[in-house]
């Protein structure tokens, strides 16, 4: 399996504060159907600042959250003091099979199986969960799932000024794998899928949506080049959002969650 080729987010404070999670009837669903009740091991891939290993925490008996990125991992533990059933723990897909995990009830991954080399990873967890356990992969949909947001336009003509237009990603671009997750799962151990969606909003203020920007790997300060290069788009994108709606502007932006669910059709290992 090849190390996945997901970047680095060095502006973790924003990313823990900025982006939107997930709504809270995900955390119901997962309750719900798997029949979580804190006897579950939890092993949550590319966990990032912890969005969904703390809402998690409190229904299972522990969550492994990993993720390549320490920062991240730092950020997370911070932010989840007080809750002592998460393990913030170093690691990534390549090195799933060698973080020594318990036999695992639930696979969660939040926005993160596309950085991943997909078919060999869900070989690996094959070896790792629990014959009745499942995977569940969440996401915002594909791109064009949900209305863009009022200040897209704005923020992608500053951003493209500065970088271009196409979308960075690590020392390389971006692109969408073109191969659907549940076609991918489908072709795996874990071939029985359930699919749920959820639309739903938040609201961002001026500081919000420039955090929100600051959040993404493709807009990291390295990218720019210099720190005042950086400096700079932050500081043009403050004031065309402002322009566009006034400093003290509260802003709608549409959201749209959607998790797949996959167990073994026979509820055991082939």
């Amino acid at each position: 399996m090849l190390r996945p080729a997901r970047p680095v987010h060095r502006h973790r404070a924003h990313y823990a504060a900025h982006r939107p999670g997930y709504p809270p009837q995900l955390f119901t669903y997962l309750t719900q159907r798997l029949g979580l009740d804190g006897t579950q091991q939890v092993l949550d891939l590319g966990c990032g600042t912890g969005q969904i290993a703390v809402h998690l925490a409190p229904t299972v008996a522990h969550v492994h959250a990993v993720d390549p990125d320490p920062d991240m991992l730092a950020e997370g533990a911070a932010r989840a003091t007080g809750i002592d059933n998460i393990s913030w723990r170093d690691g990534d897909s390549y090195r799933v099979t060698t973080l020594d995990l318990p036999t695992l009830d639930l696979v969660t991954m939040g926005s993160s199986f596309h950085w991943t080399d997909r078919e060999a990873l869900l070989t690996a967890l094959d070896q790792l969960v629990a014959p009745t356990g499942a995977v569940v992969i969440v996401g915002s949909g594909r791109p064009g799932t949900t209305p863009p947001p009022p200040w897209h336009d704005i923020v992608t003509r500053i951003r493209t000024s500065y970088l271009g237009a196409e979308r960075r990603a690590g020392s390389g671009t971006y692109t969408h794998p073109d191969r659907d997750h549940v076609d991918v799962l489908a072709d795996s151990a874990f071939s029985q899928i359930e699919t749920r969606s959820w639309t739903w909003s938040t609201r961002r203020t001026i500081d919000s949506i420039v955090g929100l920007q600051l959040s993404y790997s493709y807009s990291a300060p390295r990218h720019f080049g210099s720190a005042d290069l950086y400096t700079a788009y932050e500081a043009d994108l403050r004031a065309a959002l402002v322009a566009a709606f006034g400093a003290d502007a509260v802003l709608t932006e549409p959201l749209h969650t959607d998790l797949i669910l996959a167990t073994r059709p026979d509820g055991a290992r082939p």
